[in-house]
């Protein structure tokens, strides 16, 4: 009796369970998480900015 080896792929594991992963997903917490990602990143980028122009701000008043 011949055996035959079977290719043991990852690729193929991962995208069978990201096509199982995205079957099941509500899209409406999808898209509902997706906008407070955006709202905290931008929230977040006027703090950093803020907080680097005031840091420069007194790295000049210092010189």
């Amino acid at each position: 009796m011949k055996s035959n080896e079977v290719a043991s792929d990852s690729t193929s594991h991962t995208f069978l369970t990201g096509a199982i992963l995205f079957a099941n997903m509500d899209y409406s917490g999808l898209t509902d998480y997706a906008v407070k990602a955006v709202i905290g990143g931008a929230i977040w980028m006027t703090f950093k900015l803020a907080g680097d122009y005031l840091s420069n701000r007194m790295k000049k008043k210092q010189k």
